[in-house]
């Protein structure tokens, strides 16, 4: 090798050493507002970290984040979490997520999973012995209306 490209792999190799920070750096950062003992919502944090999301929880419930986002409560669940101006109410799948990032769907103000679907994120775990109910992701509008976004059969 010259001393030349030495020079220059010696002086790129920095900028390979960040390439996994600055990977990190990029990722949208959910907030989470959750219970502090709640283990289904710490499943789903952890979700959403493996599907290359950052997280910010606070335990602390989700009852006033809810009502912040403007969540009417019979869509709830028991966590609440805010990405990219969205908010997300419940297990909501990382794709889900993904794809209200990209398309940007206009008059939303986030998604929700009512309840806690057993299969849903964070709700997949042994303890469920396998079991999957089929749920919908709703697309939640500013009116509080709410149409399926995608459904999980």
């Amino acid at each position: 090798m010259t001393s030349s490209a030495r020079r220059t792999l010696l002086l790129a190799a920095p900028l390979w050493a960040l390439a996994p920070t600055l990977a990190l750096a990029a990722a949208p950062t959910v907030e989470v507002f959750k219970d502090p003992s709640c283990g289904c919502c710490g499943d789903w944090v952890s979700h959403l970290n493996r599907h290359g999301f950052a997280t910010r929880v606070h335990d602390e419930g989700n009852n006033a984040a809810r009502a912040r986002a403007g969540i009417p409560t019979r869509l709830g669940s028991c966590h609440t979490g805010f990405v990219g101006g969205y908010a997300l109410e419940g297990h909501v799948p990382a794709a889900d997520v993904q794809r209200l990032l990209k398309e940007r769907p206009a008059g939303a103000i986030g998604l929700a999973v009512p309840g806690m679907p057993i299969g849903s994120p964070g709700m997949d775990g042994p303890a469920y012995g396998g079991r999957r109910d089929a749920f919908d992701t709703l697309l939640v509008l500013a009116n509080g209306q709410t149409r399926v976004w995608q459904s999980h059969r």
